[in-house]
């Protein structure tokens, strides 16, 4: 009997052993390229990784790099390559490559981010999610940055004459074209560049959302902002993963994370945002900013080069795998008012 009672008992714990090591938890290690301070990582990316490890009770858990592992425009490729198993970044920064997505990055889209984001969610699985430019990796979200505003270092800019030959930092197509057509003149340079950039005089204005303003300290040089109602243009996000390596996770861990993705993660991407501009209004205000309104020949003029830009986009839209391009634009407008109840 006893030797019995010993077989017995190492069979337990040897089954025990195995049954510990099947359920062992899955790293996915995660590549950031801002601060640990900056509220991307502290209130988006991080909320994010904690809802992922509650979600799948801790069997997949997401562990964020001490550096990134190249550049900020290199993220979408070290997801897809496997380099790393997560990463976010910029539409922006890879323009051609992704330029379906530019219907979002528009004048006039909407001022609200968190609405914003989760129609952008939403048009994205409706309309791209099978388009082969996204293959490779599983988008687990999207996400808006909130609307886009002109701020200059000296003056109001309300007219077309106010912007006549000023040099503002943009990035991208869209914010590029905008500038040229409205007689200014575009230079490229990324938001950390600008604060030298101005204080040199290089620059005499900068395309920013209103958080950036304040989260990049840009306020002493940027003293004048230029609120376009729909905001002047929009920037757009992605929070994705290796493909092979999320197919390797279970479907009951796929559905648990996508549980705390998707549009779950655009309210929260965009919530975050819509936060930051929020406050970052309220400061600039009290530290006695000069905040102006277009006048309606600028507004006139805006509106005419984002319906020329949206028409260029759609007749070029075989090129780059989208076959109803102005039902898109229709859907990404229709959800934003939905969510944003207008």
């Amino acid at each position: 009997m006893k030797i019995k009672t010993i077989i017995s008992t190492l069979s337990a714990a040897i089954l025990a052993a195995g049954f510990t090591a099947t359920v062992q938890a899955t790293t996915l290690t995660m590549s950031n390229w801002v601060p640990t301070t900056h509220f991307v990582t502290t209130d988006i990316l991080n909320v994010w990784a904690s809802r992922v490890e509650e979600a799948t009770e801790g069997r997949v858990n997401v562990r964020m790099l001490a550096k990134p592992v190249g550049s900020p425009a290199q993220h979408w490729e070290l997801a897809r390559k496997g380099v790393v198993d997560i990463t976010w970044g910029n539409f922006t920064y890879e323009p051609d490559r992704f330029k379906s997505i530019w219907f979002a990055e528009m004048p006039f889209n909407g001022e609200k981010a968190e609405a914003s984001s989760v129609a952008l969610w939403d048009t994205y699985q409706k309309y791209l999610s099978k388009n082969p430019t996204y293959s490779g990796v599983k988008m687990l979200g999207v996400g808006s940055l909130g609307p886009g505003v002109i701020n200059h270092g000296s003056k109001d800019i309300v007219s077309l004459e106010d912007l006549s030959n000023q040099k503002v930092r943009m990035g991208g197509p869209v914010q590029k074209r905008l500038i040229e057509e409205l007689g200014a003149v575009p230079i490229a340079a990324p938001a950390t560049k600008a604060y030298e950039l101005l204080e040199s005089r290089v620059l005499d204005a900068s395309l920013h959302t209103l958080e950036s303003v304040v989260n990049f300290r840009l306020a002493d040089q940027l003293t004048h902002h230029t609120l376009i109602p729909g905001g002047f243009y929009d920037g757009t996000f992605f929070l994705v993963m290796n493909e092979r390596k999320w197919n390797k996770l279970t479907p009951a861990d796929q559905e648990a994370i996508m549980s705390v993705s998707g549009e779950t993660f655009a309210h929260l991407w965009g919530g975050q945002f819509q936060q930051q501009i929020d406050k970052a209004s309220a400061i600039l205000k009290q530290d006695n900013h000069q905040f102006s309104k277009p006048s309606e020949e600028l507004l006139e003029r805006i509106a005419s080069i984002r319906e020329k830009m949206i028409a260029e986009w759609a007749a070029d839209s075989s090129s780059f795998g989208v076959d109803q391009p102005m039902d898109i634009v229709k859907y990404h407008r229709q959800r934003y008012n939905e969510v944003a109840g207008q």
